[in-house]
């Protein structure tokens, strides 16, 4: 499956349509985990894990576009998409290993993946003494927004405006009407145009269009949730409707991933910086905010709609322990994207190094059922 910002791009690239003569060209990509409960929580236990001591640190790949082929190739993996072979071949360079799957074997995999969570589903349905009374009664709304908040900053010496976007999945059961949400926002720098990189917009789109299927090549199989949830419909055709706001190129995103217990969407990272050192929580705090509060409260979440130079007095700290119960992060990303060029790209990087053994991708290796 494509890493995010791949899925990023594909995304973007599908509400533009565009076609373009193909040539080459080169940037450079910067990926960071910034924040939230995850890192946090793989840093507590980095003293036993070398890779998760490393969690943290930045990732510099350089994708190079050539023709109908596209490179991203960074210290520890290569992937390399083939649109004219309808290929995806991964490197392992640590393992000196690659695996090579089609489109149709992808589009298969997911199929056998998503058939797979039915029968488990079912199956733990059947085994259960009496169905939930409330399993019927959750509706599902969705929320996509894009907005320009008119700040500017300038990032590898490019002049950027800010735009974020804000999803939202809220489930509501309406019995008891308790609600929980799932959120991402994504806080983009946006440049108005960048010579040449338009090229990689046009591949991402005849990427998708040979996947056939857009919202599979994304990683996501909407077909079962748009036949459950009648509003997922509209909230796709919002979600067009807003993507086609990002005018330019994104030369900077911060991902935030997480939950928020007041329907609200996850603040931005511009608007709640992520703390550098967050705050334990005392023991009193855990008995009185109960678990949620406590995580929240420990990774320093809250403040939503509060300004930073602004603290509550020592009197209102019950109202600011509530404030970060509200939003609780789970993953904070930066992205950077940077050295455009359109020189003429080494057709090597397109090569699997010698010595490497094919194997098969994980999805496709054979499994072998559980004992009974």
């Amino acid at each position: 499956m494509l890493p995010f910002s791949r899925r990023a791009a594909l995304m973007l690239a599908l509400t533009l349509p565009t076609t373009l003569p193909a040539a080459d060209y080169t940037y450079q990509q910067t990926t960071q985990l910034t924040g939230g409960s995850l890192l946090h929580m793989m840093k507590s236990v980095g003293i036993f894990s070398s890779q998760a001591r490393h969690m943290g640190d930045p990732i510099v790949s350089t994708i190079y576009l050539k023709d109908n082929r596209l490179a991203n190739v960074s210290p520890e993996t290569i992937e390399i998409i083939d649109l004219d072979k309808e290929t995806i071949t991964n490197v392992d360079v640590q393992k000196k290993t690659y695996t090579v799957m089609t489109f149709e074997q992808m589009r298969q995999a997911m199929e056998n993946a998503r058939q797979q969570i039915e029968k488990q589903q079912a199956s733990q349905q059947a085994a259960q003494p009496a169905p939930d009374p409330n399993a019927q009664n959750v509706q599902m709304s969705f929320d996509v927004k894009v907005r320009k908040t008119g700040a500017q900053k300038q990032i590898s010496g490019l002049a950027s405006d800010e735009a974020i976007l804000t999803m939202t999945m809220t489930a509501t059961n309406t019995e008891t009407q308790q609600s929980g949400n799932m959120a991402i926002t994504n806080d983009m720098w946006m440049v108005p145009e960048i010579p040449g990189y338009d090229q990689v917009r046009d591949f991402y789109r005849r990427m998708g269009a040979k996947m056939a299927n857009g919202t599979m090549s994304l990683g996501f199989d909407f077909s079962k949730m748009l036949a459950q949830n009648p509003g997922a419909t509209q909230a796709l055709g919002d979600m067009a409707k807003e993507m086609q706001k990002l005018d330019g190129v994104p030369v900077m995103q911060v991902m935030r991933m997480g939950t928020t217990t007041n329907g609200q969407p996850l603040p931005a990272a511009s608007e709640v910086p992520t703390p550098a050192a967050p705050a334990r929580p005392s023991a009193g705090d855990v008995a009185k905010q109960g678990m949620t509060s406590a995580l929240t409260s420990r990774f320093g979440l809250g403040g939503f709609g509060k300004k930073k130079q602004d603290p509550p007095p020592p009197d209102q700290n019950q109202n600011a322990a509530q404030a970060q119960a509200a939003n609780a992060i789970l993953m904070e990303t930066e992205i950077t994207t940077s050295k455009f060029s359109s020189a003429p790209v080494d057709p090597s990087h397109f090569d699997i190094p010698a010595g490497y053994k094919q194997v098969q991708p994980p999805s496709m290796q054979p499994t072998t059922p559980p004992a009974q």
